[in-house]
């Protein structure tokens, strides 16, 4: 431990130390200016550490706690279910960021449209206008280029509207389409339509939102119930049975761990998936 300290102490110091002749010759006439300082060692392991925590995503926790389990159990059992746990995690998380690109693209398009509702009402002709509140709001996405393109050189903005709908979270642009169409085509209010629309919109966001309140509790309620194994295994390590052994190293405790593992993941499939059912209904 000793020799471990000195050394970390002496990289530190070589590291953060005072700069050699060389070092501070170059810097200061690096180009005929005073160059900057380089940061302390601190700061730069702290850049170090966030530029690692952000490459290391969060599925890759389950292979290292299967590490440690694997290490405090003397077995490769827990090496493999880590393992295995990996894409289940990754999946998860795919999803959840899909979840917020599709609540971030569907605000824009209300914002879109509250955009675009003013700039006609302030007097713009609807392709300026959309050009406008495209630039401020970004509701139309990987599309922007071509609607802008529509709208600007005359060409089918409800058809580009339309496939631009299809990026998931952005299907409020085939009430925009619908509305552009009906004021060309009919002559009627677009700034009429386009309120109506964002209210609409709104509306359903704000029930989306509502469900997803009401239903945190009961998702809450699953994953809580599903970490009680493992809040039973430390407490069981606390007073000094050994679970792991148990379950690891004994024919009866591999049983109960095949057992109660597959129960915990019909467990946790079924009760999210009345969730998933209920956010979709």
């Amino acid at each position: 431990m000793a020799a471990a300290l000195a050394c970390a102490g002496a990289a530190v110091w070589l590291l953060g130390g005072r700069p050699s002749v060389a070092r501070r010759a170059r810097l200061l006439l690096a180009d005929g200016a005073v160059a900057a300082p380089s940061p302390p060692v601190w700061e730069r392991a702290r850049e170090e550490l966030a530029r690692l925590r952000g490459r290391l995503r969060a599925e890759w926790w389950a292979a290292a706690a299967g590490l440690l389990l694997a290490v405090l159990g003397s077995s490769f059992l827990p090496v493999l279910a880590g393992a295995a746990g990996v894409p289940v995690l990754r999946r998860l998380r795919i999803a959840r960021t899909a979840r917020v690109a599709h609540e971030r693209r569907a605000d824009a398009v209300i914002a879109l449209c509250g955009a675009l509702a003013g700039e006609v009402r302030a007097g713009r002709q609807p392709g300026a206008a959309l050009l406008e509140a495209a630039r401020d709001s970004g509701g139309l996405g990987e599309s922007q280029a071509a609607v802008l393109a529509a709208a600007r050189f005359g060409g089918d903005v409800p058809r580009a509207l339309a496939a631009a709908a299809r990026q998931p979270g952005a299907e409020g642009l085939r009430g925009l389409a619908a509305c552009w169409r009906v004021a060309v085509d009919q002559g009627a209010g677009l700034a009429a339509g386009l309120d109506r629309l964002e209210a609409a919109l709104r509306t359903e966001r704000d029930q989306r939102a509502d469900l997803h309140a009401q239903l945190a509790g009961s998702r809450a309620t699953a994953v809580m119930l599903a970490a009680l194994p493992a809040l039973g295994l430390l407490l069981g390590t606390a007073m000094g049975a050994d679970p792991l052994h148990v379950l690891l190293h004994t024919g009866a405790g591999l049983g109960c761990l095949l057992v109660g593992g597959a129960l915990e993941a019909v467990g946790l499939w079924w009760a999210l998936g009345i969730v998933r059912r209920a956010e979709a209904a």
